[in-house]
């Protein structure tokens, strides 16, 4: 299990990874003398080590001091086995990490090393003048949002994957209104389930107009760095009207932190004649709540999808529009409850990684335990810890990562679906729209999606720092993927091809208000010969007095929104 030289470092690592995950104290003292013993007998051995440009042998040192460097190591060594485009990665000697610890963290400093590894990858993870990575990133376990438990510490206005938030609970998008000004007009885009928010009956398409008494809207790059300020309060009052309605509103919204909120935004089912269409809206792919691997269910997919198929929906509309992904589990469930049961059996999607871990060759995935769906480490009846290297046969190969259809729910028969996308409709909602694509008549509309088809898991650094490299690229059942510049709507219902003002994401409206420009359009091309009521004046709106059309708005990045861009490989399971 141990090893002199290089592995040295990974040794520590694995002894960091075993305390992380609290194994008894017993086992931890013997396993703490036998790698003493091995560090003693590698230095006593001497052996001349084959001339090598990779890192040189480490010394131990005590745990807490120097972390910095050897953190630095591990961020490069991991990278050069598991990182999609390894064989693009210098060595060690060129790339040198440790001169990566002039900023005033490691954490810092540990994204610095981690962007400059991506600068050697496919041009799809970074563009010269790109000031961060588009794939892989690093995030901080003390600054995620809270656990059932409350436990740790929130700095981001976005829930996350766990259904767990810390914040008011809205996710607010600037439209500027005049490009000269720069005036604009802050919507509410999407309030988030169980949060103040919500509570205090904020809705979509309200539009703040001061936040903590300030009068808001003359120039968003001025007013920008302030409004980002008072919205991180703790008490945040917030002043404003419906835009539709004109009604003002006057809320006093307090960060709370709040547990099991649904990803769901919003479902319906409109009558249109013959046909009867389904409108389902998902913000991201939550873990399931029941994400076992022989039964895998969730309480709000299930409940949604129950009432299409009790309603004898016959046609789907999903509202991917503001969805930055998740977990792969999730998304294979929900392509499930679309697909119908002729596609049982048929290959879903499959991942890629690279040759290094195709060929089982990732030896230092041995420092990485696999932990249960409590986040615990996993041991066999011999004591040994489940890892990502080893916990099965080739874990890492094409065959081994295929996914197949297995159809789940009650909705069946579904042919014609159309996808609601933006530019922040990424990753695992990518993978569900092209996986689909080979088996039922699917149209998307909106504007080119995020591009994304990269997915990971996370490598854990001093049981603190989640490093997601880009390890796994997906294809379809077509071999079709790789669309890193992302999945284009179909030519006649592209939001920038549009030049009547029809389709946009009109934020005025309600997600499943018939109005709203996507939605509409969606229901045109499902039921073109039906009635239904749309806003006439949709093509223009009214600013301070004045009739603008709508396609002269600049729609800007929703304001301190931290939302999961990725898809995380959720599905390894161990076979005691």
């Amino acid at each position: 299990m141990f090893f002199c030289n290089r592995n040295i470092v990974d040794n520590i690592s694995l002894i960091s990874v075993l305390i992380n995950y609290k194994m008894n104290k017993k086992y931890f003292l013997m396993l703490t003398m036998a790698s003493m013993l091995i560090l003693g007998a590698c230095k006593k051995n001497k052996v001349e080590p084959t001339p090598t440009p990779e890192p040189p042998v480490v010394t131990p040192t005590t745990p807490g001091t120097a972390t910095v460097p050897l953190s630095l190591d591990s961020i490069f060594l991991y990278a050069k086995e598991v990182y999609y485009w390894n064989e693009k990665l210098p060595t060690y000697a060129d790339f040198n990490p440790r001169k990566y610890t002039s900023l005033s963290t490691g954490f810092l400093n540990y994204k610095a090393a981690l962007f400059e590894l991506t600068k050697y990858s496919n041009p799809g993870e970074w563009k010269v003048g790109q000031t961060g990575s588009k794939f892989s990133y690093i995030s901080d376990k003390t600054e995620e949002n809270p656990s059932t438990t409350g436990f740790v510490i929130d700095k981001n206005l976005a829930v996350n994957l766990e259904g767990n938030g810390n914040d008011i609970g809205l996710r607010l998008v600037p439209y500027i209104t005049n490009a000269t000004t720069r005036s604009y007009l802050l919507f509410v885009t999407a309030v988030y389930d169980k949060s103040p928010a919500m509570a205090a009956g904020i809705k979509r398409g309200m539009v703040v107009t001061k936040v903590n008494g300030s009068a808001i809207g003359a120039n968003y790059d001025n007013e920008r760095t302030n409004l980002n300020s008072q919205l991180a309060q703790n008490v945040v009052n917030l002043e404003g009207r419906g835009y539709i309605d004109n009604v003002p509103f006057t809320k006093s919204l307090t960060k709370a932190v709040y547990t099991k909120s649904s990803p769901v935004y919003a479902q319906k089912v409109f009558n249109t004649g013959a046909k009867k269409i389904g409108y389902f809206a998902m913000a991201r792919f939550s873990r399931l709540s029941t994400s076992s691997t022989s039964n895998p269910a969730d309480v709000n997919l299930d409940a949604a999808f129950n009432e299409f198929g009790n309603k004898g929906v016959t046609d789907l509309i999903i509202d991917l529009r503001y969805n930055g992904g998740g977990y792969i589990q999730t998304a294979e469930y929900l392509i499930n409850l679309i697909a119908p049961s002729s596609t049982n059996g048929k290959v879903m999607f499959s991942e890629h990684y690279n040759s290094t871990m195709q060929n089982n060759q990732a030896t230092i995935l041995k420092n990485q335990a696999i932990p249960d769906e409590n986040g615990k480490a996993q041991f066999g009846p011999n004591g040994k810890l489940y890892n990502y290297f080893d916990y099965k046969s080739n874990p890492y190969s094409v065959a081994n990562n295929t996914s197949y259809f297995s159809k789940k729910g009650s909705l069946n028969g579904i042919q014609n679906v159309v996808f609601l996308v933006t530019d922040n409709t990424a990753s695992a909602s990518e993978l569900v729209i092209n996986s689909l694509k080979p088996y039922l008549n699917v149209k998307v509309v909106g504007v080119t999606t995020y591009g994304k088809p990269i997915g990971f898991f996370p490598i854990v650094i001093e049981n603190r720092y989640k490093v997601y490299y880009s390890m796994f690229d997906t294809k379809n059942s077509l071999g079709q993927g790789s669309y890193y510049d992302g999945i284009k709507p179909d030519p006649d219902y592209d939001e920038d091809l549009d030049k009547t003002g029809d389709i946009w994401d009109d934020p005025r409206y309600d997600f499943g208000d018939v109005k709203e420009g996507y939605l509409a359009t969606a229901l045109k091309i499902l039921a073109p010969g039906a009635t239904i009521t749309t806003d006439k004046a949709r093509s223009t709106m009214s600013v301070q007095g004045q009739t603008i059309s709508v396609k002269s708005l600049q729609k800007m990045e929703p304001v301190r929104d931290n939302s999961f861009v990725g898809m995380i490989e959720d599905r390894h399971r161990v076979n005691k």
